[in-house]
């Protein structure tokens, strides 16, 4: 996958993480559970994310120069 691939995830990623929150904060307490479930998987999702491109952007040729 190219970095811009995984930036476009990561952005998908993110926007989801924020409709769930948003979502969170104004379910019912039934339908909280499902939805803190979810997000825990997008959140986690979101971290491996970043941290692939993390990854990625260190082993760019040139990386770390100043």
């Amino acid at each position: 996958m190219s970095f811009r691939e995984l930036a476009r995830e990561l952005y998908r990623a993110k926007q989801k993480v924020e409709r769930l929150e948003k979502l969170l904060a104004a379910a019912s307490p039934q339908e909280a559970g499902a939805i803190e479930g979810e997000l825990a998987g997008a959140r986690a999702e979101q971290r491996l994310l970043q941290q692939i491109i993390d990854g990625h952007k260190t082993s760019l040729p040139g990386a770390g120069r100043l």
